[in-house]
């Protein structure tokens, strides 16, 4: 069994205002880091094999919360970042609203290109997804702890598992230092029964420390 802790990151001061972040590279503010470290020992409990992160700064010192206790190195990929949120990016979502009112509507319903020259989620869902499956390739049977964001984790793992963008809305946010648990079953199928092979599971969603208050996710 292949299994990926794909990890959000902790608290930032753009998080906490519902400023839009998108790709812009917003660091960790204090309870931010305070969450990261409070999470790393439970992720190290699992006893990683290795670590990724996307490259913006919040996911990477959530990843290093976790490298300081395993000694693991924290491998970047810029394929993990948020989704790019076009105009909005710096905007607080009372401004989105006021500025683009129809693509803001459009985005509150789930269209997967709203337009303001978001990324579409098709395009997140196969990046993200990319490089989550690039990261369990390198550690076949072992655990990957992958450092990344609200909006492109949930992408991400729902290429994986071959969902639905409507699928996907039903399933809640991550909080902040909260992860998702995939695994995959990497036994050849037994002579005439290949459905014993189950390929990605979802085994396990936001776990983490006491819930911290959710904000917009993917933002």
């Amino acid at each position: 069994m292949t299994r990926l802790i794909v990890w959000r990151h902790g608290n930032t001061d753009w998080n906490a205002a519902n400023r839009v972040q998108g790709q812009t590279d917003v660091p960790l503010n204090e309870l931010g880091r305070d969450q990261a470290r409070a999470a790393a020992p439970l992720l190290a409990a699992l006893r990683p094999d290795a670590i990724v992160s996307s490259d913006l700064s919040r996911a990477a010192e959530t990843a290093g919360a976790l490298a300081a206790l395993t000694g693991l190195p924290v491998r970047s990929d810029a394929r993990l970042r948020e989704r790019h949120f076009g105009q909005w990016q710096g905007l607080h979502l009372t401004e989105v609203a006021e500025r683009f009112p129809e693509e803001y509507a459009r985005w509150r319903a789930g269209d997967p290109d709203p337009g303001a020259d978001l990324e579409p989620l098709h395009d997140l869902g196969e990046r993200v997804g990319a490089a989550l499956r690039e990261a369990a390739d390198a550690a076949p049977g072992g655990t990957v702890v992958i450092a990344t964001h609200g909006g492109g984790s949930r992408q991400g793992i729902g290429h994986l598992l071959g969902w639905d963008t409507s699928v996907l809305r039903t399933i809640g946010s991550l909080a902040n230092c909260h992860w998702s648990e995939l695994r995959h079953d990497d036994r050849a199928p037994a002579v005439g029964r290949p459905q014993d092979v189950r390929g990605w599971q979802l085994r396990a969603h936001n776990v983490g420390l006491v819930t911290a208050p959710v904000v917009v996710d993917a933002i």
